[in-house]
C-alpha cells in the first residue's frame, strides 16, 4: 500500500498533456431565426481523424453489474472501468436522440490542479453524459457525478451543454492530488454552470470565461458547494464570496489567452452584435481589464447558415485580418503553419489563431428544434477538416447508422482511404492553400451551393417524416442522412478533379457555360490560359527584400 501511495503521488506530479484548441459558439432559441437552439464545435487537433461517432443503445438495456471500460478520448489510453447504467440513449456525434448537445473547449488552467489518477477524462464525460442524460440540466448532474465518483484526469474544460429549451456553459477543473491512505483525498472537480439568457449568444475557445456568478439563483446558475472554499484552502483566493471569479481564480488571463482564445469568441460576437469594436483591444491582448461579456444579444436573429459561416472566420476586415501581412504570401492565405510564435533579432512575434484552422478533425453545428418530435428535431450539421473549405451535411439525431464516407473505420490519420470524406476534403483544402484567393473562392462557392440547398430541403424532409409512424420515420431519416452524405462525397470527388484541371501548374483555364474553353480546333487543346500572377502587396514585399538579383536590366 505504501508503495502504491508513492506511485500515486508521483503520478500527481505529471503535468497535463498539451491542450488541443477548439471553438464553441452557442445560440439560444430566442436568438435564432427558426427558434432552434444551436451549438457549434470545431474539434481542432493535429492528430484527430475526422469521423462521425455512433452509439446505438441496446433495446433491452444493460444487466445489473455490467461494467463500462473508459478510454481517454484524445489518446485511446485505457483508464479503467465504471458501472454501466441500466438504460441509455443512442447518440450520433455530439448529440443524442433526445436532442441533447454537448461540446467542449479545453482551457487548461492551473497545472497543480491536474490529477492523472482519475478515470474520467473530458471526452468520456461528454459521450457518457450523452448516453445517460435527456436534458442539459441532467447532463450537468451526470458530469458532476462521474467526475466526483471516479476522479477527473483532464485539465480545465469549458462545456457547451444544450437541449431543445435552454443552453448552458459549464466550466470545471480538477482538484489536484493529495494522497491519504493510498487514495486521492481531493478527487473530483470544482465547477460552475451558467444558463445563457434566452435571446442571447455566447461562446468559448480554450479560455475559461465565467467570472463572477450569482450565488442564489439555482434556476440560472449551479456550482460546486466548495468552488470558493476550495480556492481559499489552496491559497488561490482571499476575497468575499460575492467577488469570487471562477476564471480569474482557476485560469487567469494572459496575453496568449486573450489573443489566441478570447479573440475567437470576439470574432463571433463582432459578426453578430453591435458595439463589439469597443473590445478590440481586449481581443488583441492589449487591455485585459476591458473584459468582454460572457454573452451578448445579437443585432438580428441568427440563421443556421450564418452560424455555419461564423465558424469559417479568419478575422476578415479586422486589425487581425490574416490576409494582410506578408505571411499570407502572394495569394492572401489566411493560415500560418505551426508553431504560432517566432523570434527575429530577439523580438517575439505571433501568428494569429483564427476560428477556422487547417488542423480541424471534425466540426459541426447542432440544432435542437423543440417544436418537432425528438426523432426529427435534432439535426447535426456535420463536416470534417477545415471549416472554411469544408461543407456541412445534415445528420438526423435518430439515424441508426453513419455514412461509410464518415465512418471512423474508414481510414485513419496514417492510412489514406479513397472513400473517406476526411481525406477527400483534405485533398481539396490543401490544394486550395496553394492559391487561396482563387481556389478557395471556388471551394466556398461549392460549399454555399450545397449548404443552402440542404437547408431548403430539410423542411420537406421534416414534413415527410412527421407524417410517418415512428419506426418508418427513423428509417427514412437514416436513409436520408446516409444517402445525402454520399451525394456530398460524390460531388466533392467531382470538385476535386475540376479544381485540378482548372488550376494545374499555376495557370487558370478559361471557362464557358459549357465547360473549359478550347482553342477552337476541336483537338481538346485548351484556350490560352490566364496567368494571374501574385498580389500587389506580395510583389512589393519581394521587391523591397531584393538585393538587386531580381531587378531586370
Amino acid at each position: 500500500m505504501k508503495r502504491f501511495s508513492i506511485l500515486l503521488a508521483a503520478l500527481c506530479l505529471y503535468s497535463a498533456p498539451d491542450a488541443e484548441a477548439c471553438t464553441n459558439f452557442i445560440v439560444t432559441r430566442g436568438a435564432s431565426s427558426d427558434g432552434s437552439v444551436m451549438v457549434t464545435y470545431a474539434a481542432d487537433s493535429h492528430q484527430l481523424y475526422g469521423a462521425l461517432y455512433k452509439y446505438n443503445a441496446p433495446r433491452r438495456g444493460y444487466k445489473a453489474g455490467t461494467m463500462l471500460p473508459v478510454y481517454e478520448w484524445d489518446t485511446g489510453k485505457y483508464l479503467g472501468l465504471i458501472e454501466q447504467v441500466p438504460q441509455t440513449y443512442s447518440t450520433v456525434g455530439n448529440m443524442n436522440e433526445k436532442q441533447l448537445i454537448i461540446a467542449e473547449t479545453t482551457f487548461g488552467g492551473r497545472s497543480e490542479l491536474y490529477d492523472s489518477t482519475g478515470i474520467m477524462d473530458y471526452g468520456s464525460l461528454i459521450y457518457i453524459a450523452l448516453q445517460r442524460a435527456a436534458t442539459a440540466r441532467e447532463a450537468i448532474g451526470v458530469i458532476v457525478d462521474l467526475a466526483s465518483r471516479y476522479g477527473y484526469c483532464s485539465s480545465g474544460e469549458s462545456f457547451s451543454i444544450a437541449d431543445k429549451n435552454e443552453a448552458w456553459i459549464m466550466e470545471l477543473i480538477g482538484k489536484g492530488c493529495r494522497i491519504i491512505n493510498g487514495e486521492n483525498a481531493d478527487k473530483g472537480i470544482v465547477w460552475v454552470a451558467r444558463r445563457i439568457p434566452d435571446g442571447y449568444v455566447s461562446g468559448h475557445a480554450n479560455q475559461s470565461r465565467i467570472a463572477q456568478f450569482p450565488l442564489d439563483d439555482p434556476e440560472n446558475c449551479m456550482y460546486a458547494p466548495d468552488v470558493i472554499t476550495f480556492a481559499r484552502e489552496k491559497g488561490l483566493y482571499e476575497g468575499s464570496d460575492e467577488d469570487f471569479s471562477f476564471c480569474d481564480t482557476y485560469c487567469p488571463l494572459d496575453f496568449g489567452a486573450l489573443r489566441g482564445c478570447e479573440a475567437r469568441v470576439w470574432s463571433f460576437f463582432n459578426r453578430v452584435a453591435d458595439g463589439m469594436s469597443a473590445y478590440t483591444d481586449y481581443a488583441m491582448g492589449y487591455n485585459p481589464e476591458n473584459r468582454m461579456p460572457l454573452w451578448v444579444k445579437p443585432t438580428e436573429k441568427i440563421t443556421p447558415k450564418q452560424l455555419f459561416d461564423c465558424m469559417r472566420n479568419h478575422y476578415e476586415d479586422t486589425p487581425m485580418d490574416m490576409r494582410r501581412d506578408i505571411g499570407a504570401g502572394g495569394h492572401a492565405l489566411p493560415y500560418r503553419w505551426r508553431p504560432m510564435n517566432f523570434e527575429v533579432d530577439g523580438v517575439q512575434y505571433l501568428n494569429e489563431r483564427a476560428t477556422a484552422t487547417q488542423q480541424t478533425g471534425f466540426w459541426f453545428t447542432a440544432q435542437a428544434r423543440g417544436w418537432l418530435d425528438d426523432r426529427i428535431g435534432g439535426v447535426l450539421w456535420f463536416g470534417v477538416d477545415d471549416a472554411a473549405t469544408s461543407p456541412l451535411t445534415p445528420i438526423y439525431c435518430s439515424t441508426l447508422r453513419v455514412p461509410w464516407c464518415l465512418s471512423e473505420n474508414n481510414g485513419h490519420m496514417t492510412e489514406y482511404s479513397e472513400s473517406s470524406m476526411f481525406w477527400l476534403v483534405n485533398r481539396i483544402a490543401n490544394f486550395a492553400y496553394l492559391r487561396y484567393d482563387a481556389i478557395g473562392a471556388d471551394v466556398r462557392k461549392a460549399v454555399d451551393e450545397w449548404e443552402n440547398a440542404r437547408i431548403e430541403q430539410i423542411d420537406r424532409i421534416d414534413a415527410a417524416a412527421s407524417e410517418m409512424k415512428p419506426g418508418k420515420a427513423v428509417k427514412y431519416l437514416t436513409d436520408y442522412s446516409v444517402n445525402t452524405a454520399q451525394e456530398l462525397f460524390d460531388r466533392w470527388s467531382a470538385l476535386d478533379k475540376y479544381l485540378l484541371v482548372k488550376y494545374i501548374d499555376g495557370n487558370v483555364k478559361r471557362e464557358t457555360e459549357n465547360g473549359f474553353e478550347d482553342n477552337g480546333y476541336g483537338r481538346n487543346i485548351p484556350a490560352q490560359p490566364l496567368f494571374p500572377g501574385y498580389g500587389e502587396k506580395w510583389k512589393r514585399a519581394v521587391a523591397a527584400g531584393d538585393d538587386g538579383t531580381l531587378k531586370a536590366k
